[in-house]
């Protein structure tokens, strides 16, 4: 059967097997506790139709981007994608065996990597980069364990501007690394000294450009105080269409740069999936997570691509691995580099324009409302305001009035009251005017 494919008999077979007496038994390491909680109120058996009826209904509720003005960011952002990058990524050259162990007969596969690689060293001004990994926030993880293993030390500082889910997954990962993380508190002020913090027993720091908050800023300094100290400069990025227009952190002097390429790579479908960057300096190869494709030729002379310094260790012997992200995501990916590649580099910096210039207009308007007050700082496409009632409610309320308003900071921070009223907005080039006119008149009658 298409979904059921075990018969009772199939699972009398297995347990004898295993010497198992019950499917039960294979949990009995489980608390109990843990066991009883995991009880959904579903009924127990339903029509394929009536399931689809159900689940319709609830997916009803929800008010997507494409149906209302939407202002929304932190993390996962929304852009137009042209219609001919669905055409282009289901090509035949591309649909070949995902994550091939022999991977040299895949190479419109390994092709399309390369050239992911190559855009990804570009707009972060780095000298080489990986296949990707799953998402953001684990190749931050990942560069933090990569700092630790280049600098033989075993401690980290994290910007209190760095988006809360890297900095939870990364605290995480290192908890079994044995890495303790510093983690900042957040700074929506963006006045933060990270320059006085560093010590000659950090791996890294982890700063984020543009900021959660929406701060821009020269991290020069920062860098050279890392490096004086012998650690390294982690540069987080979650925007990378902010890279056709800022400085690039590696010439801001960045060892590590790391991103989430989903808002190149498609819509934002409720939170995923993503495509991890990951770039560094070629001095540290060796050291970097995932894998790598290279350029070479054939014995008649022919232009050719194969995987390399991927080594079984990545698969198998996982404790003498530099990582245990052993795949890379290979269709988002192919996505991102597609988009690049359809927009070129004229094409890339004029939508990083547009993207700032509607952020400023949103901006400038809604600095007119009264009670809403724009944090200070220098932006790209996504900002910080100060309003007088919590951003959670008014979220909600301008939902009502069919407008997806921006993202409470509480939402991200629940323990944090003093971020309460705080509200971010971002603004791309799917927004109109009319779009930012709406927002302003919903927000004056709500507030």
């Amino acid at each position: 059967m298409r979904y059921l494919p075990l018969s009772d008999t199939n699972r009398r077979d297995m347990l004898a097997a295993i010497g198992a007496a019950s499917v039960d038994e294979l949990f009995r390491d489980l608390p109990k506790q843990a066991l009883a909680s995991a009880r959904f109120n579903l009924p127990n058996t339903a029509s394929e139709i009536e399931v689809e009826r159900a689940l319709g209904t609830m997916a009803a509720k929800n008010l997507n981007c494409g149906q209302a003005p939407a202002f929304l960011g932190c993390g996962n952002y929304r852009h137009h994608t042209p219609a001919s990058m669905d055409y282009l990524i289901q090509r035949g050259e591309f649909l070949t065996a995902y994550t091939p162990y022999q991977p040299e007969i895949s190479q419109g596969t390994l092709q399309a990597i390369f050239e992911f690689q190559t855009q990804v060293a570009l707009i972060t001004g780095m000298e080489i980069a990986n296949a990707s990994m799953y998402d953001g926030a684990t190749a931050c993880a990942e560069a933090v364990a990569m700092a630790c293993r280049v600098t033989k030390r075993a401690k980290a500082l994290m910007s209190g501007n760095v988006h809360p889910h890297y900095r939870d997954t990364t605290a995480t990962t290192m908890k079994f690394l044995d890495v303790p993380v510093e983690c900042l508190a957040p700074d929506p002020t963006g006045i933060e000294d990270l320059l006085g913090r560093v010590s000659d027993d950090l791996a890294c720091v982890v700063v984020q450009t543009p900021g959660f908050f929406g701060h821009l800023k020269d991290h020069t300094q920062l860098a050279e105080a890392c490096h004086a100290a012998g650690a390294l400069l982690v540069v987080v990025v979650t925007e990378p269409v902010a890279l056709g227009l800022i400085t690039p952190p590696g010439r801001m002097g960045a060892d590590i740069v790391v991103g989430e390429g989903q808002s190149l790579a498609g819509p934002m479908t409720y939170g995923g999936p993503g495509v991890g960057l990951f770039a560094t300096r070629e001095k540290f190869l060796r050291q970097m997570p995932g894998r790598l494709c290279g350029e070479t030729t054939d014995e008649d002379g022919r232009r050719g691509w194969v995987l390399t310094l991927s080594t079984r260790e990545q698969h198998i012997r996982r404790e003498k691995a530099t990582s245990n992200i052993c795949t890379n995501s290979g269709l988002i990916a192919l996505a991102f580099s597609t988009h690049m590649t359809l927009l070129g580099e004229a094409g890339f910096t004029r939508l990083a324009e547009l993207n700032h210039a509607m952020a400023v207009t949103l901006a400038e308007k809604l600095e007119k409302v009264p009670g809403v007050k724009l944090l200070p700082q220098t932006f790209f496409n996504e900002f910080a305001v100060t309003l007088p009632k919590p951003a959670a409610g008014v979220v909600e309320a301008l939902a009502k009035k069919k407008i997806l308003g921006g993202v409470p900071a509480s939402r991200f921070y629940p323990t944090y009251p003093e971020l309460a009223n705080v509200l971010l907005l971002c603004a791309t080039e799917t927004n109109t005017t009319a779009d930012i006119d709406a927002l302003a008149a919903a927000l004056k009658e709500t507030l």
